[in-house]
């Protein structure tokens, strides 16, 4: 008789499962096009994007709560911890040398496809932004993407944000001014499990 092998290798397959043995997996993720609050959120040739920095379920061992967001920006990864010892990983693209950050903060404010509004710095930097001093629309193109969180500090505003991007190319590299941007879907994903007020560790 068969069913007594099976019965051995499926008490086998829980107890794995059980005891944490879980391998790190892609989550089924939506990167084709997107119709979001009357913009369209263009496909990702996904295929282009390292299988490292697509949204995955990971095993991470953190004293952290669930809901903690860390910031890993030498690896570039971003953790939206779970329970249970687990946490959604996410591709990121960090700011260049000279322009990181680091040091914990909260998710005081999120938008839904923000306006962005270019710093003086970076304008007298980037002279070709100066179109943008009075605030970037929504949209497709906008610096911020489809999303963006704002990291406050015990000073306030630390001027970082999560957000989106357009530029799916960036993910995994370090060439933003600062702040952590993910791929749009993914962006979209996050900043529906994340609540205002959540801890951000930024390493």
């Amino acid at each position: 008789m068969r069913i007594k092998p099976l019965l051995i290798a499926a008490a086998l397959v829980a107890t794995a499962a059980l005891s944490g043995c879980m391998s790190d997996t892609l989550i089924p993720a939506n990167y084709s096009s997107v119709h979001d609050a009357g913009y369209t959120v263009p496909a990702i040739p996904i295929d282009k994007v390292p299988r490292e920095f697509r949204r995955q379920n990971v095993e991470f061992d953190t004293a952290e709560k669930p809901g903690t967001i860390i910031v890993d920006t030498q690896a570039k990864y971003l953790y939206f911890v779970l329970p249970e010892g687990r946490a959604i990983r996410y591709g990121i693209g960090v700011g260049r040398e000279g322009f990181e950050w680091n040091g914990t903060a909260h998710i005081a404010l999120k938008r839904e496809w923000p306006v962005w509004t270019p710093p003086r710095e970076m304008i007298k930097r980037q002279p070709q932004l100066v179109k943008f001093a009075g605030g970037q629309p929504p949209g497709p193109t906008n610096a911020l993407g489809a999303r963006a969180m704002y990291l406050f500090n015990k000073g306030g505003d630390s001027g970082y944000r999560l957000h989106g991007t357009p530029e799916w190319w960036s993910i995994g590299k370090a060439m933003s001014s600062g702040c952590i941007r993910l791929l749009n879907q993914d962006i979209i994903d996050l900043y529906d499990r994340t609540e205002v007020g959540a801890k951000v560790i930024v390493k």
